[in-house]
């Protein structure tokens, strides 16, 4: 659908604005109040435009930067546009879209793994290794597993909430696709206990990687 302009598209999600949904996004550091579903339908409409894509995210307002990473081209983004791109997005679903909607895409995204992964920003440092879970699972040759072990049992439990977390799916995806390191990976979340009492619904997997890699590997052997 083209013509649409930034504006068109901001005052589209401002009627789609709720205040409860603002109220429980943002207590997991998202400030919007746009029902996701809805935010796709708008994206699906659009197609993908990527300049007006540039224009929605450069606003800073979070309910268009997640509909500007859904109309993007992501290998039009050059390298340095990505770094800067993770550094301005500050709500944890921005990040999260961006690292698995675009920068797992690009051609610079093991380039990006290796610089952010030890970058003194714990946000940064968090997409780091949510591309390092990725490529575990994936693509593990010349990674060091033992050297991320080693690194995620001196560092993970006194890492930033968001870090912790990207660390700690490190070390599950680890445990999981990796029968030789498996024992250590859960003698290392046994020891720390990063997210050993996080509330879990029912029928879903604990976070806490010891439960969650018996789990998911159990599921795999009933295959």
């Amino acid at each position: 659908m083209t013509g649409t302009t930034a504006d068109d598209v901001l005052a589209e999600l401002a009627s789609l604005e709720d205040p409860r949904m603002r109220a429980v996004n943002e207590k997991h550091g998202d400030d919007h109040g746009v029902n996701l579903s809805k935010l796709r339908g708008i994206a699906k409409r659009l197609k993908t435009q990527h300049d007006l894509s540039r224009e929605l995210w450069a606003t800073g307002d979070t309910a268009a930067r997640l509909l500007a990473l859904l109309i993007c081209r992501p290998k039009e983004f050059g390298r340095d546009e990505l770094d800067a791109m993770l550094r301005e997005a500050d709500a944890p679903k921005v990040q999260d879209w961006f690292v698995n909607y675009v920068v797992k895409v690009s051609p610079y995204a093991e380039q990006l793994r290796v610089e952010w992964i030890d970058d003194a920003d714990p946000g940064v440092a968090s997409a780091g290794w949510a591309l390092t879970s990725e490529r575990v699972v994936k693509k593990p040759e010349g990674l060091d597993l033992g050297g991320l072990l080693d690194t995620i049992e001196a560092e993970m439990r006194e890492a930033p909430d968001r870090l912790q977390w990207a660390m700690n799916h490190t070390l599950a995806q680890i445990g999981i696709a990796h029968e030789n390191f498996r024992t250590r990976a859960i003698s290392i979340g046994e020891r720390l206990e990063v997210l050993k009492d996080y509330p879990t619904p029912p029928n879903c997997t604990s976070p806490f990687a010891p439960i969650w890699i018996n789990e998911i590997v159990s599921r795999q052997s009933r295959r």
